[in-house]
């Protein structure tokens, strides 16, 4: 972010949900929105893009320059295939593994737009969020560095971790080692974070933004499963889709209800149907597809909203 797109207005932020293989619906939006806006890629649309888990690895490729497609090819190539994996551990490694091969050495400094990555202290029961620019600091400004000195890889597997369905993610920085989990735990929607970047560090009012936040949508619970580790782990997959799902909608009120004054478009519906249930952990390619092209269709719910608010 130079100092010139700091200071422009509107200022534009995208955020994006936490919500694990549901992400296909965010990239079915986004690839709506990408078009909408033309041949420029979303990383010079946008002055601040705030991920959470999923929304993160989504934000994060966004911010270093892919496209929607790239996205949406890796997530169809990988997701299916790390959701299917078994136990904690295997799929802890398998999601740091495909973090090194995607991110492949990347750096906080080669971000080409603001960036937030959320993620929570497992210790100190507080949120982390990392940061490309010391414009979004809130202090300490003279030993700020971009991403705590972590790296790209690191820092997007740590806003993944949905403990306990991934293990805690131990994180190296400049000050030294951190626990962290999923950033689903402090705020599954990031929107209030990143306003609060916008107002409060950057220095812009409310009425100077423009913020699209995207959802993952909302689904009927899967049935039970079956098989004998599904069993043993469906409370705390449930639990913890619980807990996301309350965590999201809080926020996205307290957005609403606190910055009524800032234009904002929110996409995030809701599907009924039996066909439709779906948790973070689906892996079955074609429902997946499915709710890829939901997204899509969701965005031309907002279409006219979202031309409003981006001209």
């Amino acid at each position: 972010m130079s100092a010139e797109a700091a200071r422009r207005t509107p200022f534009r932020i995208l955020t994006l949900d936490g919500g694990g293989a549901k992400g296909f619906y965010t990239l079915g939006v986004l690839k709506q929105l990408e078009a909408m806006l033309g041949s420029k890629p979303l990383c010079e649309r946008f002055d601040l893009i705030f991920g959470t888990s999923t929304g993160a690895i989504i934000a994060t490729l966004l911010a270093l320059g892919r496209t929607v497609e790239e996205i949406r090819d890796l997530y169809e190539k990988e997701v299916p295939r790390l959701m299917s994996v078994r136990g904690s551990n295997s799929r802890s490694a398998a999601l740091q593994g495909l973090a090194d091969r995607v991110f492949d050495g990347a750096t906080f400094s080669d971000m080409k737009t603001g960036i937030g990555i959320v993620t929570a202290r497992w210790l100190e029961e507080k949120p982390m969020i990392f940061k490309a620019h010391i414009g979004q600091a809130h202090g300490s400004k003279g030993t700020f560095e971009p991403g705590f000195g972590a790296s790209v890889a690191d820092a997007v597997v740590a806003s993944c971790s949905a403990y306990p369905i991934f293990n805690r993610k131990l994180v190296k920085t400049s000050d030294g080692n951190v626990e962290l989990i999923d950033g689903g735990y402090c705020a599954n929607n990031p929107t209030l974070y990143a306003i609060v970047d916008a107002t409060k560090a950057l220095g812009y009012e409310h009425g100077e933004l423009r913020v699209v936040s995207l959802g993952v949508g909302n689904y009927p619970e899967p049935p039970k499963y079956w098989h004998k580790w599904a069993i043993e782990k469906f409370f705390l997959v449930r639990l913890l889709h619980k807990t996301l799902g309350i965590n999201t909608h809080s926020l996205a009120q307290l957005a609403a209800l606190l910055c009524r004054d800032v234009p904002m478009v929110r996409i995030n519906d809701s599907f009924t149907t039996p066909d439709m249930a779906a948790d973070l952990m689906e892996h079955n390619i074609d429902k997946l597809k499915l709710l890829y092209r939901r997204g899509k269709e969701s965005f031309g719910k907002h279409e006219h909203e979202l031309q409003q608010l981006m001209v």
